[in-house]
């Protein structure tokens, strides 16, 4: 099975753009969201639980 030029082109063309979705939008979007997500369970056990950080 060939491909014809047309479709390798193509193909190539959205294998870039997905490429660059993922490097500049998907990945920095969900280190984003895991870090805040991380933050927030944080401050939600605090909260709920240990109570407010205390100092000797």
């Amino acid at each position: 099975m060939e491909q014809s030029e047309g479709t390798a082109v193509a193909s190539k063309k959205q294998e870039r753009t997905a490429f660059l979705l993922l490097t500049a939008v998907i990945f920095p979007l969900m280190a984003v969201l895991i870090v805040a997500g991380y933050g927030f369970l944080v401050w939600m056990w605090q909260l709920v639980f240990a109570g407010p950080p205390t100092g000797p």
